[in-house]
């Protein structure tokens, strides 16, 4: 017999921890292959995850409710004893990973096999790639990749010691490259570069909260923990801030009269501005490509793709950010049935993880609610979002070549918050400039 780990698998480039919601299999009973085991719920979508070996459930490792890292296994198969030559197959996708990630280091599968020691591939059963087992990643550590683990084995270093080697990857993870650099420095007898210890946190005072008796107190549900988490995270990231402008919307509020009955009896949709909007920010970020980046550590990664994750209000009063993806590339009829899609099965829950992860940029339209401003945070790992108020008419001053006049427009305040790590206040003033000059010359000429 073999034990076969199931695990979390990489459900969106958001996605880094799933709430097993229900068991759909006892331990004991038998499994298919691909047989469905648990229900889970992210912080934007629900799904399921399937077993990965046929077999018996041997151990249910979490409960119903709780919180499983992207990666972790929580659940183990007991299967058939398998031939080494299955065992083998299994074995190669991961010694292919570990062979490209050693270059030019390790050049053949052979090598990566022994930079992995064999002795793991043939007792262990093989995970997918990035797990964790619950013993080599103590509670409180960082994520491993099992490369670094096995370099970390071949040159004696402790998990104390790995814990504080400076990491330069995404959410703190240590690369290939930060551990051979550790390793050059130590042999050359220089002092390592630590991670610096936090000084030991202050207590947090407890403010006592009055509640008189007609109070009543409401569970936060599991959607708004998650999403209450994620915002903190982003404060806490990014130092955020926000430049506002003006934007006539003559041109846009005309064309948009003129066409959405037409729209609504052509596509069966509602023409609305958002489809507009993101046609002008994928204008705008064409022009100014810096503010469609993420920050990776002291690098930064510059989008080829404009991404555009739009919020979208539940009925439940939760929100989520399904993404129009390379919107750069569509135009204003493909943007908008794309628009009308996500929105529609959003509300009803049937979004897929990929569709509400790898945004670049993103929108928010305050002026749905007849908000006129705001400041939104940043949808993290992005470095701005836009956000657009209510479209009001108002008494403006307009310069005309037979002198300034006094008309009636109307008038909406448009923002971008931004991440001032990467982006400086003329390259988010500039940016927004831009994008309200798109919207104010919109060709109102068009058909759609």
């Amino acid at each position: 017999m073999a034990d076969v780990e199931v695990v979390v698998p990489r459900l969106g480039e958001s996605v880094i921890e799933v709430t097993i919601t229900r068991w759909l299999k006892n331990e004991g009973d038998q499994v298919e292959a691909e047989e469905a085991l648990v229900e889970i719920a992210t912080d934007k979508v629900d799904s399921e995850i399937v077993s990965t070996a046929g077999g018996k459930l041997a151990k249910k490792i979490f409960n119903e409710g709780d919180v499983v890292a992207v990666g972790k296994a929580f659940a183990v198969i007991v299967t058939a004893l398998e031939t080494s030559a299955t065992l083998t197959a299994k074995a190669m996708p991961v010694l292919a990973v570990a062979a490209e990630e050693l270059k030019p280091e390790v050049k053949t599968l052979k090598a990566a096999a022994e930079a992995l020691k064999p002795e793991v591939i043939a007792h262990k059963p093989v995970e997918a790639q990035g797990a964790v087992h619950s013993e080599e990643a103590p509670a409180g550590s960082r994520y491993y990749s099992p490369l670094v683990r096995s370099i970390a084995r071949q040159e004696g270093i402790s998990v104390k010691e790995l814990d504080s080697v400076s990491a330069s990857g995404s959410e703190d993870r240590l690369t290939k490259q930060d551990l051979l650099e550790y390793l050059a420095r130590r042999n050359r007898g220089e002092a390592p570069q630590a991670i610096p210890s936090a000084a030991p946190a202050k207590p947090v005072p407890v403010i006592p909260v009055f509640t008189p008796g007609e109070d009543r107190i409401v569970e936060m549900d599991r959607v708004r923990q998650l999403i209450a988490g994620h915002m903190v995270r982003s404060v806490q990231t990014s130092p955020h801030v926000t430049s506002f402008i003006e934007i006539d919307m003559s041109r846009i509020v005309g064309w948009r009269e003129k066409n959405k009955d037409s729209f609504q009896k052509k596509y069966g949709e509602k023409l609305t501005f958002t489809p507009i909007f993101i046609e002008a920010m994928a204008k705008a970020v064409r022009d100014f490509p810096m503010v469609n980046v993420s920050v990776d550590g002291v690098k930064i990664l510059v989008h080829s793709k404009v991404n555009v994750g739009m919020a979208v209000a539940l009925p439940s009063g939760n929100l989520i950010v399904p993404v129009v993806r390379n919107a750069g590339n569509m135009n204003l009829l493909g943007i908008a049935k794309s628009v009308n899609d996500l929105a529609a099965r959003a509300r009803v829950n049937k979004l897929v993880p990929d569709e509400i992860s790898g945004g670049t940029i993103s929108l928010t339209n305050l002026g749905s609610f007849g908000t006129l401003m705001g400041t939104p945070i940043i949808n993290q790992p992005q470095t701005a979002i836009i956000a657009v108020g209510a479209i009001k008419k108002r008494a403006v001053v307009i310069e005309t070549a037979e002198g300034d006049m006094i008309a009636i427009r109307p008038m909406m305040i448009g923002s971008v918050t931004f991440d001032h790590r990467v982006i400086d206040g003329g390259l988010g003033g500039q940016f927004l400039n831009r994008l309200a000059h798109y919207l104010e010359q919109f060709d109102n000429t068009q058909t759609i």
